[in-house]
């Protein structure tokens, strides 16, 4: 049976029709929803095993990027997601929506507090919003999206992507609990390379993370935009697998269920 994925969209919100077609060509059914539909009951979480809050500018980052969205989320929708997260069920935020995750408290999800923030995205160091191919490497970590995974080349673009815990206790339990997933790295695979291998200033570089089950992950890079071997900047002028490094992140969450 193949699972359901939720895709979310809404409010400047413009990555949805990438996100939904990712998990389509992962084995997903996948089905956009307004978040209004989710509101009025039109739509339950209940029905999907999997939520995906994609990329954008959802209420064109006033007052920050995803804290509206974040916001109107919490406040409308909290007893759904806490028994969503609660099940065995995943979710996934990509850029504007891990923005969202970490403003509404699901990530990190720390000692199993999924409402309280202590971490943010904020913006880049380098004053400016950067567009461009970043390589990522992949930690050992509980995430279940990037099983299998050891190095990633993929698309940013964002203006707040500089990735803050809220204090060292915060920054230590993510690596005690093996919550760290991916880190900026240069092509040698070097992650104390600075800018603009590492585009934002993200604190250790990271670039995503996961809860302490692994089941909740968040990344500021587009795995979404990375699906066919001509997606890469580089296809004429090098040999490459037909399917994109982004396609696995995807079929990793559809083979969670199988």
């Amino acid at each position: 049976m193949r699972p359901k994925a939720l895709v979310l969209y809404g409010y400047g919100i413009n990555c949805d029709y990438e996100t939904q077609y990712a998990f389509e060509r992962a084995g997903a059914v996948a089905v956009r929803v307004h978040i209004n539909e989710l509101i009025n009951g039109d739509h339950r979480l209940a029905e999907y095993q999997i939520l995906a809050l994609p990329g954008g500018f959802s209420f064109a980052d006033d007052i920050g990027a995803g804290k509206v969205f974040a916001n109107k989320f919490k406040y409308n929708l909290e007893e759904q997601l806490q028994e969503f997260v609660s099940n065995d069920k995943l979710v996934i935020g990509i850029c504007n929506g891990f923005q969202t995750m970490v403003k509404m408290g699901i990530l990190p999800g720390l000692n199993g507090d999924y409402s309280t923030q202590l971490t943010t995205v904020t913006f880049n160091d380098s004053g400016r919003f950067e567009d461009r191919w970043v390589y990522l490497t992949v930690l050992d970590s509980t995430c279940i999206f990037t099983k299998g995974i050891e190095r990633l080349y993929l698309p940013v673009r964002h203006g707040e992507g500089k990735f803050i815990p809220k204090d060292e206790n915060t920054l230590r339990g993510l690596y005690q609990n093996k919550q760290i997933v991916l880190k900026y790295c240069d092509a040698e695979g070097d992650i104390y390379a600075g800018y603009p291998w590492n585009p934002n200033g993200s604190v250790d570089a990271i670039a995503g993370i996961c809860d302490e089950t692994g089941r909740i992950f968040g990344l500021m890079p587009h795995p979404e935009a990375c699906l066919f071997r001509t997606n890469h900047p580089r296809w004429t002028r090098e040999q490459l697998p037909e399917e994109g490094l982004g396609l696995q992140i995807f079929k990793n969450a559809v083979s969670y269920f199988k």
